[in-house]
């Protein structure tokens, strides 16, 4: 199998995201990166659901968590002596379940896994091994599949121009840089910060000076300046959840971005598969997070002990603010997402 992570930065590398060595899941803490390098070592699908739960990893990493997380169940099951399929079902509702909003995707990856372990103990074949394979199976092929999505996103840049992102969009970032060099372009790049973990600033904006772009950070409350004044071309986001009546879930500020693209006559592509387990943006939950998160920064509480925050992880882009929903089959109205499927 050739990996598809070749010539990616380091954070796009499978090592660098989650992996199984043995007796541990490692994963990368991306709550601390790029001024540590250091890894959350669980030891049970307990642990690795609480690292998704606590944000040490986002984007795509926690469906790669969930899939080594399904590893070291079936690990934990021989040394002990377990039903491997019990407690491999067990273990998968533990790990698809610890952030609401995606629940139906990270079904997908831990049942995946559960079949895979299956059709193993049913041909007398080792489950540790198959549910190994699965996994990086699983994340070269999410690897294969953006690298469509990312040459029809590149082809709407201009071969001279400026992008702005939004948040740390991980595969499709790094895959998009690889499709720009492809096809010859210059492109800049802005992030905003992406409070409260600062995705955009750490993250994103290290994959893509790691890319060999030029990139600026600006903090969440400059976006609407900086869209006009620095003649941003186009806006491009990920999403968490792409629903059939085309509204767009992703990472908080998402929204207000999209308004700003839309009222300066920016366009904004969102890049994603719409998503059948929700036909209507009613299905989806926001999930609401710790509000300490929001009044503190890295360790440090900066508002008074009376101050109340919010923080819903996501927001909602309507579909009459999206330019294109951008999949591996091309570039769709968002308001005919059957479109995808035919």
């Amino acid at each position: 199998m050739e990996r598809q992570d070749k010539d990616l930065a380091y954070l796009l590398r499978f090592e660098n995201i989650a992996w199984f060595d043995g007796e541990t899941v490692k994963i990368l803490d991306r709550r601390v990166y790029p001024w540590k390098e250091e890894h959350v070592v669980c030891r049970t699908p307990e642990e690795v659901a609480q690292a998704i739960k606590d944000m040490v990893t986002q984007s795509g990493g926690p469906y790669f968590a969930a899939a080594m997380g399904m590893v070291l169940a079936v690990s934990i099951a021989q040394r002990e002596n377990l039903d491997i399929l019990d407690y491999g079902r067990r273990a998968a509702y533990t790990l698809s379940h610890p952030r609401p909003t995606t629940v139906a995707r990270m079904e997908a990856v831990t049942n995946s896994s559960l079949k895979a372990i299956e059709i193993a103990l049913g041909e007398g074949s080792d489950p540790l091994q198959a549910a190994f394979d699965n996994a990086i199976e699983g994340i070269n092929a999410r690897y294969a599949s953006t690298k469509k999505t990312a040459h029809h996103l590149v082809n709407l840049f201009p071969n001279q121009g400026t992008v702005m992102t939004q948040c740390y969009a991980e595969t499709i970032l790094g895959l998009m840089c690889l499709e720009i060099r492809n096809q010859n372009k210059k492109i800049d790049f802005i992030c905003p910060e992406t409070r409260p973990y600062l995705q955009g600033g750490r993250l994103t904006s290290s994959v893509l000076s790691d890319m060999g772009h030029s990139v600026h950070v600006i903090t969440d409350n400059m976006p609407g300046y900086i869209l006009k004044n620095k003649k941003v071309d186009v806006f491009t986001s990920a999403a968490d959840v792409i629903s059939m009546d085309g509204h767009i879930v992703n990472k908080i500020g998402t929204f207000q971005i999209a308004l700003a693209a839309n009222y300066w006559g920016i366009p904004y592509y969102v890049t994603g598969t719409p998503n059948p387990a929700h036909p209507t943006i009613d299905t989806v939950k926001i999930e609401e997070r710790d509000h300490s998160q929001v009044t503190t920064l890295f360790g440090t509480t900066f508002v008074k002990p009376a101050v109340k925050a919010y923080y819903p992880a996501f927001d909602v882009t309507p579909p009459h603010m999206c330019s294109g929903v951008v999949t591996t089959k091309g570039v769709f109205s968002a308001f005919d997402l059957k479109q995808h499927f035919g």
